[in-house]
């Protein structure tokens, strides 16, 4: 485990993955390892390769609604139905087991901060045979599947027809609160989810890679999406010329950016400043940063989705550790994982970010070996 480098060279050399790129920091220290490939057979991994992000897109949609916040375009506690009035009188099951027409109204409106903390009542539970689990399904698609979403208002008016699993409030759900922030951002901007991230995030911390999609001219560094084949190796989901060739009718604040491994780094090192960008800019106040990555949720709460969570809280657009259960389990360590074989997160208290991506897609919401072995590692770090 003292070689990062090492470390990411053995899954490559026993096949589990193409290729990868690993970075941690700490102050002006930094280590970045490259392994392997672009994808089976192809050129290079480089430090600046390009991956599909997935959900470790969800912090950074959580920091674009807070600056509406600050911007005083919205407020924490204020009712989405001003903004997504599709969703301003919700119907819930009855109970979480109850059939998808055995509904009541909702208790009362869903606010900011339930979307914020993923407790609005729409999302992924633990147990996916629930009713209105499957139903969800239909709608609130796999976000590594970007051209499979309709244009939001579509998507908006779609997910109105499907009930809530809980009472907003209730209990935390995975995914579809982030999906909705995204539309949220959007409306309350006046413009597009791309262009907002752009002018108030990635321009001034020189993200600029980061973005919903891959121009011709750069796709060289785009690396391939591969998943489990069903002969134990692996099978090609996406290509360079794939999906994120265009920009989608749905640009998803949930899972649809693309970028690399210096440029998650240097939003993880904004929070860490306290919101405020490497040359002295600020772009959030230390108390919504500190919001983000605090966790807002309760023993209740987490019971209904710890599959995904691991024992774990939730703050805004990320997970916040409260508990040790592993090395790496440092309280207060902040950031997410994504499906594309992602994972990204920065420890306050040791001023510490850490990336690992992949290109190599989960197969359910348990972390892969590599990720285990790369936060252990992060833990151990000493620069």
């Amino acid at each position: 485990m003292a070689d990062l480098r090492g470390l990411l060279q053995g899954y490559v050399d026993d096949g589990s993955l193409p290729g990868a790129v690993g970075l941690v920091a700490r102050g002006d220290q930094v280590e970045v390892a490259v392994a392997g490939s672009l994808a089976v057979g192809g050129a290079p991994m480089a430090a600046d390769s390009i991956f599909r992000f997935a959900s470790i897109t969800k912090p950074i949609a959580a920091a674009a609604v807070m600056m509406l916040v600050e911007d005083g375009l919205l407020a924490l506690d204020e009712p989405i139905r001003t903004w997504l009035p599709e969703l301003a009188a919700p119907m819930v099951v009855r109970t979480p087991s109850s059939e998808i027409d055995d509904v009541v109204p909702a208790a009362r409106p869903i606010t900011v901060y339930d979307l914020l903390t993923s407790t609005a009542g729409y999302g992924f539970a633990s147990d996916f045979s629930l009713p209105a689990v499957r139903r969800l399904f239909a709608v609130q698609r796999d976000g590594r599947e970007v051209g499979s979403f309709p244009a939001a208002d579509v998507w908006l008016a779609e997910l109105a027809e499907v009930p809530m699993l809980y009472q907003p409030g209730e209990a935390y759900l995975y995914d579809t609160c982030s999906t909705l922030q995204g539309v949220l951002i959007s409306r309350v901007a006046g413009r597009s989810l791309p262009d907002f991230l752009r002018e108030r995030l990635f321009e001034p911390l020189g993200m600029v890679d980061t973005a919903f999609e891959v121009p011709a001219a750069e796709r060289d560094r785009f690396t391939t999406l591969y998943r489990a084949g069903g002969d134990g190796g692996l099978e090609q989901a996406d290509g360079p010329d794939g999906q994120w060739s265009g920009l989608p009718a749905f640009p998803l604040a949930s899972a649809g950016l693309v970028g690399t491994a210096r440029d998650w780094l240097a939003f993880g090192r904004m929070l860490l400043a306290g919101g405020v960008t490497g040359d002295g800019r600020r772009l959030l106040s230390a108390q919504s940063v500190r919001l983000m990555t605090s966790d807002h949720t309760t023993v209740a709460q987490r019971k209904v989705g710890e599959l995904f969570l691991e024992g774990q809280g939730w703050g805004f657009g990320g997970s916040v550790d409260i508990t040790p259960t592993e090395p790496w389990n440092i309280p207060g360590r902040y950031g997410w994982v994504g499906g594309t074989g992602t994972t990204a997160h920065l420890v306050p208290s040791t001023g510490t970010v850490a990336v690992l991506l992949t290109q190599v897609a989960m197969g359910n919401p348990t972390p892969d070996p590599w990720m285990r072995d790369f936060w252990r590692f992060s833990a151990g770090w000493e620069g």
